[in-house]
């Protein structure tokens, strides 16, 4: 196994224990014989598979075929998902929190009480694509149609609009109305209904494009390897597979399946990963028209969250910051005395190099500059520090952090705050040679970080490639 992050591996497993507490000790956890099996048979299906897919998004999103118009924007970080309800009207398994609660439109947990206000912020942060989820969003179908008409109103035909569905409220004349709010895309959870593809095969015959967005259920693997030519003859251009997730929700029934549970940034569930990569084979040694996606968990906890970092932090960057891979907005600074960082900042200055590349403070003991001018300062002058930070939507402001306010209407606005994660962290000569030959020159660096800055470094830089590590 890769032992590469030892001590992020020792504080996820403290916080998986945590979040479960006594119920952790009932939860069959992998060992290492099994995580180091299991890594080598999902490496051996990988390399049998690697010139037939396609390992996307640095390794955690393979796939057979083109993925669909929709999960194409995602990978792109171009995404919104706006829940429109908390209400549904199945009760499966491994659905991860509760659907009781019919609720207000809510996406990035701010609420959206009109579509009016959901399509301003659409067109404001400048999406690409919106999907329409829940719930089950057909429950309140009036209330689906008015958001996607004010998307469509707001922004045109560029957004590709989708929605996700059960099927069980699915009418002909439902797709129609569907159909004709703007929507490009339905994705169909067959599982909840016993793998029936009745409602896809009607979509087909009303919406561009058919997804079926399932989990890989391991108990049910040989059931859908059956199902994938159906899938194509019914019309479903693409399948799109995740990866069972383990919750305080759905834990009492996951708990009486044999599953085993993989530690990580949630807890999720081996087998399903294993199945899911078995599907992908099995499609593509049947050579099916059928397109196969293994949406991972890893993708959508590293790519999609980078992503709504990456977008919020363009809105709080100042001009000598900038935005690492991973969405943090980080702050280059040169600490020491005052003369000497003083005869620094002379130096750009004599350079003719942008002032607002660089800022220097008041007691002139703190430069802070753009990465773009490391080759112009003489970095022994001081002390290097690099500081990281957050820029975070939220629909009330604390406070308790530099913050800016952004209008949709007259009625609505929310605010993007830039909470400090990480202040001044200090980079002795080899940690310096780290960030620069790792981010600066952008040159390959040894996997294992070789001291708690580098791995800080490399948590807050980059986006880390690869499926889970099993442990």
């Amino acid at each position: 196994m890769n032992t590469t992050f030892t001590t992020t591996r020792e504080r996820m497993i403290a916080a998986n224990q945590a979040e479960y507490g006594e119920h952790a000790q009932a939860l069959r956890w992998v060992n290492t014989t099994q995580a180091t099996a299991a890594e080598t048979r999902r490496a051996e299906t990988l390399a049998t598979l690697a010139e037939r897919i396609t390992q996307a998004c640095k390794q955690t999103k393979p796939h057979y075929g083109p993925l669909s118009p929709g999960c194409q924007i995602c990978t792109q970080g171009q995404w919104s998902c706006l829940f429109i309800n908390g209400r549904c009207n199945c009760r499966c398994f491994y659905c991860p929190t509760a659907q009781d609660d019919t609720g207000v439109p809510t996406t990035n947990l701010i609420q959206f009480a009109t579509p009016e206000a959901y399509a301003e912020y659409a067109s404001r942060f400048g999406f690409s694509g919106v999907s329409i989820s829940g719930g089950e969003p057909l429950l309140t179908y009036e209330r689906a149609i008015a958001y996607l008409q004010a998307v469509r109103h707001k922004m045109g035909t560029e957004p590709h609009l989708w929605l996700y569905t059960n099927g069980t409220l699915v009418t002909a004349e439902r797709l129609a109305g569907l159909k004709a709010a703007g929507l490009d895309e339905i994705r169909f959870d067959i599982s909840a209904v016993d793998y029936s593809l009745e409602k896809a095969r009607l979509a087909a015959d009303h919406i561009a494009c058919v997804t079926v967005e399932i989990p890989a259920i391991p108990e049910d693997a040989q059931r859908l390897a059956d199902l994938l030519p159906a899938l194509s003859d019914a019309g479903v251009r693409h399948l799109n597979l995740h990866q069972l997730r383990l919750t305080p929700h759905n834990r009492p029934n996951l708990i009486q399946r044999n599953y085993t549970y993989l530690h990580g940034e949630s807890v999720t569930v081996l087998e399903s990963e294993l199945t899911a990569l078995a599907l992908l084979q099995r499609a593509c040694d049947q050579r099916l028209p059928l397109a196969v996606n293994y949406c991972s968990f890893v993708y959508k906890r590293r790519y999609q969250k980078a992503a709504a970092r990456r977008r919020s932090a363009q809105e709080s960057l100042k001009a000598h910051e900038a935005v690492t891979e991973n969405g943090f907005i980080r702050t280059l600074a040169l600490t020491g005395e005052p003369e000497r960082i003083g005869l620094q900042a002379e130096h750009l200055k004599r350079c003719g190099l942008p002032p607002d590349r660089w800022t220097l403070n008041a007691k002139h003991d703190r430069l802070g500059f753009h990465p773009e001018l490391w080759p112009q300062l003489d970095l022994s002058a001081g002390r290097l520090t690099i500081g990281y930070a957050e820029a975070v939507l939220s629909a009330q402001v604390s406070y308790r952090c530099a913050f800016k306010e952004v209008r949709l209407t007259p009625a609505d606005k929310l605010y993007i705050e830039k909470r400090p994660l990480r202040l001044e962290l200090p980079l002795d000569e080899s940690d310096r040679d780290y960030f620069r030959r790792a981010v600066i020159e952008a040159s390959p660096v040894p996997k294992t970080p070789q001291s708690p800055a580098q791995e800080e470094i490399a948590d807050f830089e980059f986006i880390r490639p690869g499926l889970q590590d099993y442990f």
